[in-house]
């Protein structure tokens, strides 16, 4: 079992390349010569020699299991609509989710690209800069919220001041992610899982035997102008941005193991234990303690229920899901300054000034924001996977080529970059105006079914270009970073 900083790190491995002789077609496409110098594949089409094993890419991927979001989520929803619309929004959540990443996954297997290189052929070079922002400022302000859970257990059990727990959980994050200690870590990775699921079963049977079985869980309220359970599955697709973690991951799956992880790995069973097994014991012992659903009122169900094993289970399955949050910001933001300033700096400095940022954000009334800032974000997500898997189905015969992602053979914008752009503008437009409720609670739905039919269109008018698969030819950085 593998942290995905391991893996990425094994995946990324640099491999010698240089140009081949000079010939009709393929004067810029480096093929892979043992003799020369090593490049790294963050840009590259991922080659099938450089995957991982199933389990491995498994287990790094099932780290995001562990996070206390998906309790805070399922309570606030459970709060906002009642017990039994959330679990309904939960089951046609696990199905959907299930269904797209079983998408995303296969095609991430098949050409090797991550986010990033994908949404070059959709939106241009430049345009593609907006995706690795949203990416990284998204995954930060996960790290955030997960990160202030521990820094908010341990002032609860240790006192102190809170900015000092604050810059104390980002600094012993960031080492994990620049890869200073994952021997330790790929150790430590092997037994979290278990743990994690140990520490779900004992909260439960402590809440209850403390608090009794809660003989209240949170009911609808009346007069909901959408049906609670629609609501709650709005509520889930705010957290789409997990498809484009998924595309990032599943890129270094093997494509043998396509159907494992798209079943196991990325799909339904994976998100049936994330939001239904989280959120049922989120919601069970919160309504046993009576807390209200805030990042305190986990890490008080937590602590009350277990004392210093609970603290234990929180600090560990929040490491482990900051881990990837960090690397996954870094990349991205790395990917955006050099894309837009041309700054080609060493990717700890990114992982430095992503833990700076977040450091700074945790300073603040985090709560306060964040779910209105994750909302404006996951309008541009939702607009992105729509556009994706319509650029997928279009693609679906195209087996020998994959998009095209050199620089100088794309523009700085497609007209695939208007749909998305015009889309999202659109969703956040009906999300913020109150004048009309409903046009606000449809607005997840509405944004996918505009940038969906918004690509299409585009991609009628100027079908983005390709290149063809070949698993012995690599993209030289210098082309397409």
């Amino acid at each position: 079992m593998t942290d995905f900083t391991r893996l990425n790190a094994r995946a990324h491995s640099p491999a010698p390349v240089s140009r081949p002789s000079p010939g009709p077609g393929s004067a810029d496409i480096p093929r892979i010569l043992p003799q020369e110098p090593a490049v790294p594949y963050s840009n590259l089409v991922l080659p099938r020699s450089a995957r991982v094993p199933r389990w491995s890419l498994s287990m790094a991927w099932w780290a995001l299991f562990s996070a206390m979001f998906w309790i805070y989520v399922a309570v606030a929803s459970a709060q906002a609509v009642g017990t039994a619309n959330t679990v309904i929004g939960m089951v046609l959540t696990v199905a959907s989710y299930g269904l797209i990443n079983l998408v995303l996954s296969r095609y991430a297997a098949r050409t090797g690209l991550t986010v990033a290189l994908l949404s070059r052929t959709l939106f241009g070079v430049v345009g593609s800069a907006l995706a690795s922002l949203i990416f990284a400022a998204t995954a930060i302000y996960y790290a955030v919220f997960e990160g202030s859970i521990i820094a908010v257990a341990l002032q609860k059990f240790f006192g102190g001041e809170m900015l000092i727990w604050y810059a104390v959980v980002v600094v012993y994050a960031l080492p994990l992610v620049a890869g200073g200690v994952q021997n330790w870590l790929d150790k430590l990775n092997g037994w979290l899982l278990p743990l994690y699921v140990a520490g779900l079963v004992a909260v439960v049977v402590a809440a209850t035997v403390h608090r009794g079985v809660p003989t209240a869980l949170p009911a609808a309220p009346v007069g909901l102008a959408v049906p609670g359970w629609l609501t709650s599955y709005f509520i889930y697709m705010g957290v789409w941005i997990m498809m484009m973690y998924t595309f990032d991951y599943a890129r270094m799956g093997r494509e043998e193991d396509q159907r494992f992880h798209g079943t196991f790995t990325f799909g339904w069973v994976f998100y049936f234990f994330t939001f239904m097994v989280n959120g049922l014991v989120g919601i069970y012992i919160m309504s046993a303690w009576g807390y209200e659903g805030t990042e305190t009122g986990v890490v008080d169900a937590f602590l009350s229920s277990l004392g210093v094993f609970g603290l234990l289970v929180i600090l560990i399955s929040q490491t482990r899901i900051n881990t990837a949050n960090y690397f996954l910001a870094s990349s991205n933001l790395e990917a955006f300054a050099q894309r837009v300033f041309g700054l080609g700096l060493p990717r700890w400095v990114w992982v430095i000034a992503c833990g700076g940022i977040a450091y700074l954000l945790m300073l603040t009334d985090v709560l306060s924001y964040l779910l209105k800032a994750l909302a404006w974000q996951g309008v541009f997500v939702t607009a992105w996977v729509a556009i994706a898997l319509v650029h997928i189905f279009l693609t679906r015969r195209d087996r020998e080529e994959v998009p095209e992602i050199r620089r100088e053979r794309l523009g700085a914008f497609s007209p695939g970059a208007l749909a998305w752009v015009g889309a999202s503008a659109l969703g956040i437009l009906a999300t913020e105006q109150a004048a009309w409720p409903l046009v606000s609670q449809f607005a997840p739905l509405a944004t996918v079914l505009v940038a969906g039919g918004g690509y299409a269109a585009a991609y009628r008018w100027r079908r983005p270009p390709t290149m063809a698969l070949d698993e012995d030819i690599r993209l030289d950085a210098e082309l397409v970073g």
